[in-house]
């Protein structure tokens, strides 16, 4: 228990393949894996994670057909149980570009942002019209305008500039990525964020994704040695020290 990941981000990928498989429309799909993650998020509190971020749309699905975009977004309205973050003392965020979504959807994100907004147990991010290059390029934009306003000089510019500009500003990088599915991508999620975390892939399908799989995720973490550039030697001489 004194190994927990601090920060999970998980990639919730196979909701459609999972309802095809059943002969269902693809959109069952994501009703399952909406569903899915209250369970994930429970479980993610009650281990004592603090921050959950998960890839729930991205830019580009907006390319996906018209009646699943439409579809995905009703889910958005209807789905989000207050009792599920009031229960678990959860604060909800969103990370993205929120302008981009319907205004019904952006009313809805950002009402649940600030009717949990006192709770002070794990929060749980959801990555909505979310591009992690997109992100980038809007930092760069942001910090190009203090230099060129005179806020900051380029000599000024470092590694914490950039993280002070992204969506994610305020939460530390994540300990352990997630992906479902059987992908071995990260798929535009999380790039700059993910330069040292750890990544665990699995076939399971998002709404397959039980209790036992993601025990097996984080025992997966636990057995590995996070070195950040040091030596094996290096980190045992500091665990020992500690």
């Amino acid at each position: 228990m004194n190994r927990i990941p601090q920060h999970i981000a998980i990639i919730m990928d196979g909701n459609g393949r999972w309802a095809m498989d059943r002969g269902l429309d693809r959109t069952f799909g994501h009703k399952a894996g909406l569903d899915n993650l209250e369970k994930i998020t429970t479980y993610c509190s009650n281990l004592g994670v603090k921050y959950l971020t998960v890839y729930a749309f991205s830019i580009e699905n907006f390319n996906r057909p018209a009646y699943e975009v439409e579809a995905l977004m009703g889910l958005v309205l209807s789905f989000f149980k207050m009792d599920l973050f009031h229960n678990n003392n959860v604060s909800f965020h969103v990370a993205g570009d929120v302008d981009r979504l319907p205004q019904s959807v952006q009313d809805k994100l950002h009402s649940m942002e600030e009717e949990t907004a006192k709770h002070d147990g794990m929060a749980i991010t959801i990555a909505m019209s979310y591009s992690a290059k997109q992100e980038i390029v809007n930092a760069a934009k942001r910090i190009a305008r203090k230099v060129q306003s005179g806020e900051m000089s380029i000599d000024e510019i470092g590694e914490d500039t950039i993280n002070e500009n992204l969506w994610t500003s305020w939460m530390p990088d994540p300990d352990l990525l997630i992906r479902t599915g059987g992908e071995v991508r990260i798929s535009n999620f999380l790039l700059w964020q993910c330069a040292y975390s750890e990544f665990y892939f699995c076939d399971a399908y998002w709404p397959d994704f039980s209790e036992e799989e993601f025990y097996k995720a984080i025992a997966s973490y636990q057995n590995r040695q996070r070195r950040y550039g040091k030596t094996e030697a290096q980190i045992e001489a500091e665990e020992a020290n500690n």
